[in-house]
C-alpha cells in the first residue's frame, strides 16, 4: 500500500507540468485558479465537519502566516504555470524544484548549520541551472524568459513552504490548507481580473484539462504525498519529491513529444543529483540537532523527538 501511495504521489506531481503544456487553451492563470479552487472545495469538508470552530479561534499570527503562504502560492502558480508555456516542462519543473536549495540558502543565512554535503548539492544543483539556460540561449528569448519565470517560482515555493511551516505549528493541517488554498484562489480571482485571463466558457477540452491537473496533481499527488509523512518521515517523502523532475520529463516527451537535447538532460541530471544532496544534507543535520537535545535532556519523550524531526523536514 505504501508502495501504491508513493506511486500516485509521484507521479500526480510530475504530471503537473505536462497537463500545463498540454492544454494550452487554457490560460494559466486561469488553470492555476481552478486547480486552488478544485483544492480548496476538497479540503474545506474535512476541515468544517471536524473543526468547525477552529476558524474562529484563529490568531492574528496564524491568519498573518496563512495570508503570507497564500501571496507566495498564487505568485508562484503564476510564475509557474506561464513558464510552462515558454519553456520545456523539463526545464521548468528542474527550475522550480530548486525551492529546496533556496530554502537551504535561507536557513543557513539564519544561522542553520549545515555540513559538507547541503553546500556540494547548492554548488551542483545552481551548475545545472547554468547549463539549462545556456542552453535555451540558443533557443530564443522565450525559452529564456520562461526558465527565468521558473526560477522565481522555485523562489516563491520556498517563500510558501516557510510561510506555510509557521503557520501550521499551531494549526491543524486541514485548517491551514483550506484558508491558504482558499485566499489564494481569491487572488488568482484578482490577477485573472485584471490581466483579463478568463475565468469561464472554456469547451470540453479545457475543462478536461482544469480537472484533470486539479484531480491529479493537487487532489491525489499532494494528498498522497502529506499521508506518506506520517509513515515514511519527511525525509524520505522530500527525496521522492525529487523524482517529479525525472517523471515531468519523461511523461513530456510521451505524450508531448519533447524531446530534450543531450545536454539539457545533463543539466536536468546535474540539478537532481544536487537536490539529492541538499535534501540528505539536511536529514544529516536534523539528526545531529536530534542528538544534541537528546544529550541536553536524555529523559526527553521519543514522541516529542519524532514530532520535532517532523517539523523541521517541513521547513
Amino acid at each position: 500500500m505504501t508502495f501504491l501511495l508513493a506511486l500516485v504521489g509521484v507521479l500526480g506531481v510530475a504530471a503537473s507540468g505536462p497537463l500545463i503544456a498540454a492544454f494550452p487553451a487554457v490560460p494559466a492563470l486561469s488553470m492555476a485558479l481552478w486547480r486552488n479552487a478544485v483544492g480548496t472545495a476538497v479540503m474545506a469538508v474535512p476541515a468544517l465537519v471536524n473543526e468547525p470552530r477552529t476558524f474562529a479561534r484563529l490568531r492574528r499570527q496564524e491568519w498573518g502566516w496563512s495570508a503570507l503562504a497564500a501571496v507566495s502560492l498564487a505568485l508562484h502558480f503564476a510564475f509557474f504555470m506561464t513558464s510552462i508555456r515558454m519553456t520545456t516542462v523539463a526545464a521548468a519543473t528542474a527550475l522550480v524544484c530548486l525551492q529546496a536549495a533556496w530554502i537551504a540558502m535561507f536557513q543557513s543565512l539564519r544561522g542553520t548549520k549545515y555540513g559538507w554535503r547541503v553546500g556540494l548539492g547548492i554548488v551542483l544543483a545552481f551548475t545545472g541551472v547554468i547549463v539549462i539556460t545556456g542552453l535555451d540561449i540558443g533557443s530564443g528569448s522565450e525559452a529564456l524568459t520562461g526558465d527565468a519565470f521558473a526560477l522565481i517560482g522555485g523562489v516563491l515555493a520556498a517563500a510558501y513552504t516557510l510561510s506555510g511551516s509557521k503557520a501550521r505549528a499551531t494549526m491543524s493541517t486541514s485548517s491551514y490548507t483550506t484558508i491558504c488554498y482558499g485566499m489564494t484562489s481569491v487572488l488568482l480571482l484578482g490577477m485573472c481580473l485584471v490581466a483579463g485571463a478568463p475565468i469561464w466558457g472554456f469547451n470540453l477540452n479545457g475543462w478536461i484539462g482544469i480537472i484533470a491537473l486539479a484531480l491529479c496533481s493537487q487532489v491525489l499527488g499532494h494528498s498522497a504525498l502529506n499521508h506518506l509523512l506520517s509513515s515514511l518521515g519527511p525525509l524520505t517523502v522530500s527525496t521522492l519529491i525529487l523524482l517529479e523532475i525525472p517523471g515531468a520529463a519523461l511523461l513530456a516527451s510521451l505524450f508531448l513529444g519533447q524531446v530534450l537535447p543531450a545536454g539539457t538532460v545533463v543539466g536536468l541530471t546535474v540539478i537532481l543529483a544536487g537536490l539529492f544532496f541538499v535534501v540528505r544534507g539536511q536529514g544529516h543535520a536534523q539528526a545531529r540537532a536530534l542528538v544534541s537535545v537528546d544529550i541536553d535532556d536524555p529523559i526527553m519523550d521519543e514522541d516529542v523527538a519524532d514530532e520535532q524531526a517532523k517539523e523541521q523536514g517541513t521547513n
